[in-house]
């Protein structure tokens, strides 16, 4: 699988959960960590340990493991690693706190629209 395609995998399983605002950067211009951040805000420890639960699994389902997964116990933003895509869940205060989207404006978001359901 191509890192855009695991990305939108991630944003779709994110989607089914009901993740909150939606977002994917691709940043493979910008640095050697990853070629797409994916980032998405649940509304409890409960809905963002489930939310990344959904992309472990639909991700799994297409071959693919991550190579690391922290915060789980925290809860308020946990982080899985599959190289070339990193997948962000947080809490509404830890997202506005750490604003990744800011950090990387230089990233070019990619369009969602015609995969995310309407809310």
């Amino acid at each position: 699988m191509t890192p855009k395609e695991i990305a939108l995998a991630a944003v779709r399983a994110l989607d089914e959960k009901k993740g909150k605002e939606i977002a994917a950067i691709e940043i493979a211009d910008l640095t050697a960590l990853a070629d797409y951040f994916v980032i998405a805000s649940g509304t409890s420890n409960t809905q963002i340990n489930a939310l990344c639960d959904a992309v472990e699994k639909a991700l799994k389902d297409l071959g693919e493991m991550p190579l690391r997964r922290e915060g789980y116990r925290d809860g308020t933003w946990v982080l899985l690693d599959y190289g070339c895509v990193t997948v962000h869940v947080f809490s509404q205060e830890a997202r506005e706190f750490y604003d990744l989207e800011r950090l990387w404006r230089d990233g070019k978001q990619v369009d969602l629209t015609d995969i995310l359901t309407a809310d």
